[in-house]
């Protein structure tokens, strides 16, 4: 306890001082937008109730959806590591992806272009991209990044180079303090009273802020809203699905926390806020969408697997109740945020994604006719796969195509050979992209 009220402490503390220095500022806040981009842990789609879900409760997301934007058709990887490696640098697996745990310390993120566009970067919650010991040996004793070498200013972590708890009594680290365990506390909290005092700090903006969750992942564990959570032990080493409804729910609660912050701020018009799932829900979880049973698919590349969330807010600026229908992937975010915070993409920038910003504004934009993804997770038994898909078809490189719509779980590969005259241009169109992607040039 005596660690939990340090923390507390030393967070308050910041506050108060930040405070008193922002009074003594006499500037205007800056125009740069802030950005505040959130990723749940494996949540799909089917788990928000904007989505059309029957199993949990999401007012906060839900209310964001419909004060802003949703996006029905947004795909990651099916799993974390390759998500955030794509996610924050902007580039397809095949370029950069070294292994499970890890991202090269040699790429540029997010958070380098957005501490160079004058942004103050913060990330916390899950970081997992320095690689533990067995991670590091599977890529020849290679390393991969520290929150610092990523681009972040200040972060508060899980699992940089120790694992620990993520959940009650967490084992956390923060910039220029000793790693340490919490006893007693809810690491989301934690992260999230982080977010709030760097929000106090640098009201003044612009600021980045990366919320990469620990929510939903297993351990399936109760959170401070179960009546159990007082005296629930750790060392029982829990794993039940039957808390994944209020863990979903607790995810929800949070995210309605920083966005209440925005507002008693005041910063609530000049912050777009985006909120994510980095791949298909758990595999253990079967929930129900829109009266229909649907089963998680974490690490394999279905739609269960790959199809995620994708909220986006920003008040007067993003038409209240849009939806969007436009294919999204990953790789996207990166030029998103560059555009948001710049207003425009330097002809140098080494991305493989489309920036969304014109859409977020409504306007007229080329959307994506596809998207790809290069799957290699060289982790556990999941299967490496190529493939490209648009929203009703989609082929892989060794040959299957399938039917989403009438085939969503790929049961039943179709004989490429044998579609229809009208449907053969768009097959050549994926095989020539699956060629330009899988023979790349040097």
């Amino acid at each position: 306890m005596k660690s939990l009220l340090f923390f507390q402490i030393c967070v308050i503390t910041f506050c108060c001082l930040s405070c008193t220095e922002k009074r003594k500022e006499l500037g205007p806040r800056s125009n740069k937008p802030n950005i505040i981009l959130i990723m749940a842990d494996d949540l799909g789609y089917e788990t928000l109730g904007v989505y059309g879900s029957d199993s949990y409760v999401t007012p906060h997301l839900d209310k964001l959806a419909r004060e802003g934007m949703r996006f029905d058709h947004c795909y990651s990887t099916p799993l974390c590591t390759p998500s955030r490696v794509q996610l924050m640098t902007g580039k397809y697996n095949f370029r950069n992806y070294v292994g499970f745990g890890l991202l090269d310390a040699q790429e540029k993120t997010f958070g380098h272009y957005l501490q160079e566009a004058g942004y103050k970067t913060l990330v916390a919650g899950k970081w997992q991209l320095w690689g533990n010991e067995r991670q590091q040996e599977l890529v020849g004793g290679r390393v991969g990044s520290t929150p610092e070498q990523a681009g972040f200013d200040d972060y508060c972590l899980w699992q940089i180079d120790e694992r620990g708890s993520r959940y009650k009594d967490p084992h956390l680290s923060r910039k220029q303090k000793a790693t340490e365990t919490f006893p007693g506390a809810y690491g989301p909290d934690l992260f999230v009273e982080y977010i709030e005092s760097f929000m106090e700090a640098h009201q003044n903006g612009p600021m980045f802020i990366y919320y990469p969750m620990v929510l939903t992942h297993d351990p399936f564990v109760p959170t401070p809203e179960n009546p159990g959570f007082k005296d629930f032990d750790n060392a029982l080493k829990t794993n039940d699905t039957t808390y994944f409804g209020e863990m979903v729910g607790y995810m929800d609660l949070l995210v309605g926390k920083i966005v209440k912050k925005t507002e008693d701020l005041g910063i609530r018009e000049n912050t777009l806020i985006l909120f994510i799932g980095d791949n298909g829900t758990d595999t253990d979880v079967t929930s129900v969408i829109n009266g229909m049973a649907l089963t998680g698919d974490k690490g394999n590349t279905t739609n269960a697997g790959t199809h995620v969330p994708l909220i986006a807010n920003w008040k007067g600026k993003i038409k209240a109740g849009s939806v969007n229908e436009n294919l999204i992937d990953f790789t996207d975010f990166l030029p998103t945020l560059l555009e948001t915070a710049t207003g425009n993409l330097p002809g140098s920038l080494q991305t493989d994604g489309h920036s969304f910003y014109p859409q977020l504004l409504g306007k007229a934009t080329r959307a994506r006719d596809w998207i790809f993804c290069d799957y290699a997770p060289n982790w556990g038994r999941f299967q490496a796969r190529s493939y490209v898909q648009n929203k009703k078809w989609k082929l892989y490189k060794n040959g299957e195509f399938y039917n989403l719509e009438d085939d969503p779980s790929e049961e039943n590969p179709l004989d490429t050979a044998e579609q229809s005259d009208a449907l053969k241009p768009l097959i050549q169109q994926f095989k020539k992209v699956l060629e330009t992607y899988n023979n790349p040039n040097p």
